[in-house]
């Protein structure tokens, strides 16, 4: 496996794949096709990454050339490539806004008709096709879901039951907050993630909807459940449901105030209870369970699953075939067992059985199936950007505008974002 462009990669792992160089440059094989993987770096290093490509030229005696970019020069360095004719065979990328620049359409294999579609999980499925219903790439990767994580020990001291409806869950937000407690941790300078959970059932349960958002015949000022959303959210900010101090809080300030119990409750993902979460406060994860993210736009609430990084094959390449067949390999319960043995994960594929599922997950396993969505509005609405539509939303908070102006200026916000887009594309 011969990498570029990556630097700091192990010494042992740099020399149990060295190959040698000609004269052009051009890595000299012996025996075998080499099929080009192009990533980020941060990716192509990760620990079931590196296996499964270890495992893939072990079985088949084929060569991986692996070209990895800085995170930073990714997008550009890797668009540039595609603009040159140089695409790669295989491409890793997350489906959201930025996809939109290497022409999905020209250059990407639509792999609906693979012999291992049937194995991946709903959610997984959902996140890797478009809005037309292609399915442009594998989900191998960490997976996750994103919901209303609870402290379910304080709710039960309370006597107080999670909520199963949109009114259940205002009127939960409502006693906690009359009784001292802050419902919801929501972070104004850092909850640019929580957004689209409101957003996502609405445009997930509506295909045609999104097709007209995305061909320019509405906007987000024509979509009245976008509208209900940010009345909701102005409400809730309004009645204390966020606490006091909401918007001088960010991203840190979530540990804190849901380890003490100040804060109840926070939309966010199983994992970073794992990753984040600081013990030695009153609450640990032990005390937390799942309910459905609430916002006004689905009754019942929603989940929603974790942003994946998807393995693409480019339908232009010359090894078409060796590198449908390597999404094979990284598809078969064997390899991806062993690739994912002890990572902490939600299932992407049916036949996981080495992962470690959290017990919050796993406790609402029958919730989630019923209700989880894709992430349709950070990977599926051109223009998107999470930032903006905080943005909009705290001039909403601070007073600076009204519902319908927020709403207004989301749209502003993503015209503009279409057009920086547009510019990139022609350079």
């Amino acid at each position: 496996m011969k990498m570029r462009h990556i630097w700091g990669i192990p010494m042992l792992l740099a020399a149990a794949f060295l190959v040698s160089c000609g004269p052009s440059g051009q890595s000299v094989q012996s025996g075998g096709v080499t099929l080009t993987i192009m990533g980020k770096k941060s990716d192509l290093e990760k620990s079931y990454m590196t296996s499964a490509f270890e495992r893939y030229e072990k079985a088949t005696g084929n060569h991986l050339d692996i070209v990895a970019y800085e995170d930073a020069e990714f997008e550009t360095s890797a668009a540039d490539k595609f603009a040159a004719g140089e695409a790669p065979d295989i491409f890793l990328h997350f489906h959201n806004a930025d996809l939109h620049r290497f022409d999905i359409d020209g250059n990407f294999y639509d792999l609906n008709e693979e012999s291992w579609v049937e194995d991946l999980t709903d959610g997984a499925r959902a996140y890797c096709q478009d809005s037309e219903g292609r399915l442009l790439g594998l989900p191998f990767w960490e997976n996750s879901v994103s919901g209303c994580y609870y402290n379910k020990t304080l709710l039960d001291s309370l006597g107080l039951k999670a909520a199963t409806t949109q009114a259940e869950f205002d009127v939960l937000c409502q006693v906690l907050a009359d009784i001292g407690y802050t419902p919801i941790c929501w972070p104004a300078d850092g909850c640019s993630w929580m957004v689209q959970f409101g957003l996502d059932p609405i445009f997930a349960d509506d295909q045609e909807l999104l097709r007209k958002l995305n061909s320019g015949e509405i906007g987000y000022s024509d979509i009245p459940q976008v509208s209900d959303m940010v009345q909701w959210l102005d409400s809730a900010a309004g009645s204390g449901w966020f606490g006091e101090d909401y918007l001088s809080t960010g991203w840190s300030d979530i540990s804190p105030a849901l380890g003490s119990g100040e804060a109840v409750m926070t939309f966010i993902w199983d994992t970073w209870f794992y990753t984040d979460f600081e013990e030695g406060n009153t609450y640990s994860v032990d005390d937390f369970a799942l309910m459905p993210v609430f916002m006004n736009t689905a009754d019942e609430g929603t989940y929603e699953g974790g942003n994946l990084n998807m393995m693409m094959v480019n339908k232009n390449s010359g090894h078409l075939e060796e590198a449908l067949g390597f999404l094979s390999f990284c598809a078969d319960a064997e390899n991806y067992n062993a690739a994912f043995e002890g990572i902490s994960t939600v299932n992407c594929f049916k036949g996981q059985n080495t992962n470690i599922q959290s017990r919050m997950v796993t406790e609402a396993a029958a919730s989630v199936a019923e209700k989880e969505r894709a992430s349709t509005a950070a990977s599926k609405i051109l223009g998107y950007s999470a930032d903006d539509m905080v943005a909009a939303l705290n001039d909403m908070f601070r007073k600076k505008t009204d519902v319908a102006g927020c709403v207004r200026k989301m749209d502003e916000f993503r015209r503009e974002e279409l057009q920086k887009q547009g510019d990139k594309a022609s350079q």
